[in-house]
């Protein structure tokens, strides 16, 4: 049953891109995916507490492996063998990519109601027994019911850009400018002489008080001055006293 992704699904494994949902598997999760060159494929993916667990990372492993390079007899002798040993059938489909490691996957093509990457995934709860399960209900793996797909660790930060020989010498002609100019001024902050004239006082602001204007005054009346012949009619001769010894003109 085809169902959309879910949350914690990863978008891609490896170069196919995931699509749906194909099925839930005790031990893992199969998704249908897209080849590069346009193939539908089967992927199938280990839950996080599976890849977690050697024996059984191991197991899928194997009969991925197994499954790539199968030779020998078919039928119903192989598919029992194959039980005990705990690897797929040899009806599983051909492999087209595998990763193992500590997130392993395989892809196959897409058949419709046919077999697929689910086949990967049936041997990783085989216990070993004769009929390739453990009769009982007190054994149990522990990490079924994890539905989480084991996914890749992210790749490593890229290493820091190594700086150039160029870039090195201007960046310590710089931090030598630096430390200079900072013992200069130090230096002159500390052991600059105390005999220096300080510098000059700036002159205090000039203020201006406005004075009020002038009120003006009537100019008060001449009086007559008396003329040289004694007389105080108030007329002033135009002639000096001085001028002919005071007898004025002829």
């Amino acid at each position: 049953m085809v169902t959309p992704l879910q949350y914690g699904d990863p978008p891609h494994v490896g170069p196919f891109a995931l699509q749906a949902r194909l099925q839930t598997a005790p031990a893992g999760l199969v998704y249908l995916g897209q080849a590069p060159d346009g193939r539908v494929v089967s992927v199938a993916v280990l839950s996080s507490g599976a890849a977690l667990d050697a024996a059984a990372r191991d197991r899928f492993v194997t009969a991925i492996k197994d499954a790539q390079g199968r030779t020998g007899v078919r039928g119903w002798g192989a598919s029992l063998v194959d039980r005990v040993r705990g690897r797929v059938s040899p009806d599983a489909p051909p492999v087209l990519a595998m990763q193992d490691g500590p997130a392993p996957w395989v892809a196959v093509p897409y058949v419709p109601n046919g077999p697929g990457a689910e086949r990967f995934l049936d041997p990783v709860t085989v216990s070993g027994t004769l009929i390739g399960r453990r009769q009982g209900p007190d054994f149990a793996h522990y990490w079924l019911g994890d539905r989480t797909p084991a996914l890749p660790a992210p790749p490593a930060p890229p290493p820091p850009p190594v700086a150039t020989r160029r870039s090195v010498v201007l960046a310590s002609a710089l931090l030598a400018t630096l430390v200079l100019v900072l013992a200069l001024v130090t230096w002159m902050l500390l052991f600059r002489g105390e005999d220096e004239p300080e510098p000059p006082r700036p002159l205090p602001n000039t203020q201006f008080v406005p004075t009020p204007p002038p009120e003006p005054a009537s100019p008060e009346p001449q009086q007559p001055t008396p003329g040289p012949s004694g007389s105080g009619d108030g007329s002033q001769s135009p002639w000096p006293d001085d001028l002919f010894d005071g007898r004025g003109p002829i």
